[in-house]
């Protein structure tokens, strides 16, 4: 039958819409189910007791400055710290009574960025050079950090350092797989986002002779830091003003 112009032009347009139409249908048919998983959320668990066990030991401190090429200034002023420990009092100054304050007084805590669950540090950097991370971690770019220190202010914990001068000439042992930090910039701990991509702990939970540190995905119920959550009683730094801290101190 011969096909005139018009009818060869209807059928292949027929054609093509029906060729399209399969090529949909087939898309929504083989389409896999989403296979994404919960991202992991990061968390430290503390253990007082066994933390202030051997007086003065500072292992875990010495090997996280070390690591990351944390500067020594002989200025306490222009102190930075990443990991430091401050007396029981002034950590939690209301979380006392007469009894407390008998048992607790004068003994170290270990302090650290608390990688909180809703950082106000990140809401008023101007420069988005502070963020957190899927996995719960507060990082920093130091390359982008401009020096305002309006994060400093933000965090009530007092968990980040400025560098007021150059930290290179104060660093002893330079080590060269970890980026040093140049004159007005921010730094802080960071939970050693470098080791946990290699699926390694953290270099302070390595470096504790007394295991006084778990660390650990808080999202899954099986995780070492749940267990302890769940059969110890636990506190956190100021947890009433809502940031959700991912550090906990086992009482």
């Amino acid at each position: 039958m011969k096909l005139t112009r018009k009818q060869f032009l209807q059928i292949s347009g027929l054609t093509l819409i029906a060729a399209a139409a399969k090529k949909v249908v087939r898309g929504v048919v083989i389409s896999p189910a989403s296979t994404k998983t919960k991202p992991a959320r990061w968390g430290m668990a503390i253990d007082m007791g066994k933390c202030r066990h051997r007086e003065g030991c500072n292992g875990c401190i010495k090997a996280c400055h070390s690591a990351h090429n944390v500067p020594q200034f002989a200025d306490p002023a222009h102190e930075v710290k990443w990991i430091w420990k401050q007396p029981f009092e002034q950590v939690f100054p209301f979380a006392q009574t007469e009894y407390t304050r008998e048992l607790n007084t004068g003994h170290p805590v270990l302090l650290m960025c608390n990688h909180c669950d809703d950082p106000p540090c990140v809401d008023v950097c101007p420069v988005e050079a502070t963020w957190r991370t899927d996995d719960g971690i507060v990082t920093i770019d130091f390359h982008r950090c401009i020096g305002c220190r309006y994060c400093m202010a933000a965090c009530p914990y007092g968990s980040r350092s400025f560098n007021w001068q150059d930290p290179r000439p104060a660093i002893a042992n330079l080590n060269p797989d970890f980026p040093t930090r140049t004159k007005g910039v921010v730094e802080k701990c960071n939970f050693c986002e470098e080791r946990l991509a290699k699926n390694l702990a953290p270099l302070c939970v390595e470096a504790c002779e007394e295991h006084a540190l778990a660390f650990g995905d808080l999202e899954e119920p099986d995780s070492e830091i749940r267990k302890l959550l769940r059969s110890r009683f636990a506190v956190q730094r100021r947890p009433e003003l809502g940031t959700g801290p991912s550090v906990y101190y086992l009482i």
